[in-house]
């Protein structure tokens, strides 16, 4: 089992909201900005109504990533892509449990694979579904838009959610000195991030909030300055 350590803030910019004619010149932009984690999220028109990038385009940005990809499933069946993620340079892979048919045995399969493994809830997915799952998370990534496309506005219900999950969350900590992380994804942007961290969330995915202005790292800065006086 890998394991996340309890560490600051981790700020994840979606490629999502990049421009595709530069990706690897944009990652690498992105990166020198002060980004944590790249955020890859793969749509198959199936599972969302969308279509991006497979293990190929993962594979080919990878050098210009110094640092984790966090490849977002969205597709369905997801089993087949867990080892092709992994093969093209994943290091975190999520999914929705609605697109698995035995939500254990995927999550074993991120995990075989060498990487950090995780479970994506929807706005109207329940958390239920994290507590018998638990031992094999790394990572719960909670959408606060409905998946499919970026720029999107956050969900306000989700704070809500958020509180619950850290909850879940702390008391599994407690009692296995193992820490998961809580990822937001979906409308966060500088005016709202510290409200969402305050809610619970360690991990953030920002898109159009990042890539819609000239200058990355001011913009990545101005999002540490919102939690720099959380917890």
């Amino acid at each position: 089992m890998n394991k996340l350590i309890k560490s600051d803030f981790i700020i994840a910019p979606s490629i999502l909201s990049a421009n595709f004619a530069y990706l690897g010149n944009e990652i690498s932009s992105v990166v020198d900005g002060g980004a944590d984690w790249i955020h890859f999220d793969v749509m198959d028109n199936h599972y969302v109504p969308n279509l991006t990038f497979g293990p190929m385009v993962c594979r080919a940005v990878k050098p210009y990533a110094s640092v984790p990809i966090d490849v977002h499933l969205m597709v369905e069946p997801v089993d087949e892509m867990i080892n092709a993620f992994a093969d093209a340079g994943a290091n975190i892979i999520t999914f929705h449990p609605e697109a698995s048919r035995h939500i254990d045995k995927s999550l074993s399969l991120i995990n075989a694979a060498g990487c950090k493994a995780g479970l994506v809830l929807n706005p109207a997915t329940t958390i239920h579904v994290l507590e018998e799952v638990i031992d094999k998370l790394d990572v719960v990534l909670l959408m606060s838009v409905n998946p499919g496309f970026g720029g999107q506005s956050f969900i306000p219900s989700t704070l809500k959610k958020i509180s619950q999950v850290r909850i879940l969350l702390d008391e599994y900590a407690r009692e296995n000195d193992r820490y998961i992380r809580l990822e937001v994804d979906g409308g966060i942007k500088v005016d709202n991030i510290a409200q969402i961290a305050a809610a619970g969330a360690d991990t953030f995915v920002a898109g159009s909030a990042i890539f819609g202005h000239k200058d990355y790292a001011k913009q990545i800065k101005a999002m540490r300055a919102q939690l720099a006086d959380i917890r």
